[in-house]
């Protein structure tokens, strides 16, 4: 696959600079860390090495990826091992697909205390959903969650919500049977939207008054405990979103899924149109409509372009894949090994690589681009440095 014709990697590197000046003591050391490691991302700043064919003695250069969680170019490699790695929990049985959404006014709190707010609502949702699937009325079983936050729409606006993966069953509370789900239903999303409110908002107002929350600029206000009450009392009235997808077709549909939202950022650069310095022109989706016209093209000034994706920059250390229930890391190979007990299911294995011969030379998974040979690595360059080969061509490859 080429080169896509415009990267957020070239919009900071031309417009960066001037961007970090104008904003001076309004960029969060996370986000100027970002912003650094996709400027550099498989440049010559990173080192690299070479590699060469032994068929052809084709020659190419292969510059280091940055590998931060934000950048478009490195999460594919990334999706990729997770996913190896989640292959063998997958178990014989319908998986569902829940999305729990913070209001708009919470949104914005969320906004000034990224944080505090995502770790609520990680928790928040996930406690909804062991609750009411322990609950005997509903299904009377524990379930296993993986749980992945995104904050961004599709055009880049602060938009916070849960996407979560559930298979459609659980132990069953004695932990002597599998209790499968009504089919085609996993939880009656109104009893688990009102349930998430409630856990919400109670766990919100307790981190008010541990002073866990800051409000600067038009949110002052809200450091008042009365006031603050008086912001949330139209959100304890309304209906919060909580959205159950259809079930999947099976356990490589599931992969296949989470191999397009564990990993995703804000935009990928495939989504990315034009640039001319003073404006981004990238597509996006209005959900709001059916069909091709959801499809639309957007122009931002290209100072508003890297605000909204910097807003979802996460904090240092924040994880956003979680793992609850059944699936929590802990008991995580006990519960499967359990589950598939109890569903008659056979162990699954990775397929682990045989350890390499010490003798061996090092390879690029990437055939030859021109003859299909293997690439044998020849030389490897620190960073800031150049290489001492002089390839027959340069180009860039994913070294994550």
């Amino acid at each position: 696959m080429g080169r896509p014709v415009v990267e957020v990697a070239d919009i900071f590197r031309d417009h960066g600079p001037a961007w970090r000046q104008a904003n001076a003591g309004h960029v969060s050391l996370a986000q100027l860390k970002a912003m650094a490691a996709i400027e550099r991302c498989r440049t010559a700043a990173l080192g690299g090495h070479v590699a060469r064919c032994e068929d052809c003695s084709h020659t190419l250069i292969a510059y280091n990826s940055c590998r931060n969680r934000h950048c478009p170019k490195c999460q594919g490699g990334a999706a990729k091992q997770w996913l190896a790695e989640r292959e063998a929990e997958l178990l014989p049985v319908p998986y569902y697909h829940v999305v729990f959404t913070l209001p708009a006014p919470i949104a914005a709190i969320a906004y000034q205390n990224k944080a505090v707010i995502y770790d609520l609502l990680f928790r928040a949702s996930a406690d909804a959903m062991l609750t009411i699937a322990a609950d005997p009325k509903h299904l009377g079983a524990r379930i296993g969650i993986t749980a992945v936050l995104h904050t961004w729409g599709s055009a880049m606006t602060h938009h916070p919500h849960v996407h979560m993966i559930v298979p459609g069953g659980g132990i069953a509370l004695n932990g002597s049977s599998w209790v499968a789900c009504r089919p085609g239903f996993f939880l009656p999303v109104r009893v688990l939207s009102r349930l998430f409110r409630r856990l919400f908002l109670k766990a919100l107002s307790a981190a008010h008054k541990a002073g866990r929350l800051n409000f600067f600029g038009d949110q002052a206000r809200l450091r008042d405990a009365p006031a603050f009450a008086v912001y949330l009392a139209p959100a304890r009235m309304a209906e919060w979103v909580v959205y159950s997808k259809r079930p999947f077709g099976g356990p490589q549909d599931v992969l296949t899924y989470l191999s397009r939202y564990t990993h995703r950022v804000a935009i990928a650069n495939s989504r990315l149109i034009a640039f001319d310095r003073n404006r981004v022109t990238f597509k996006y989706k209005d959900y709001r409509l059916d069909g091709r016209d959801r499809y639309k093209q957007m122009t931002l000034a290209t100072d508003e372009f890297i605000r909204r994706f910097l807003i979802h920059v996460l904090p240092a250390g924040f994880h956003r894949i979680r793992h609850y229930g059944l699936f929590a890391s802990g008991s995580r190979a006990d519960n499967i090994a359990r589950a598939r007990e109890l569903l008659s299911a056979p162990a699954q294995q990775n397929d682990a690589d045989d350890a390499a011969d010490a003798d061996e030379p090092h390879t690029l998974s990437h055939p030859c681009p021109c003859c299909g040979g293997r690439m044998i690595i020849i030389e490897t360059f620190e960073p800031g440095r150049s290489p001492r080969t002089h390839p027959i061509n340069s180009i860039t490859i994913d070294t994550s």
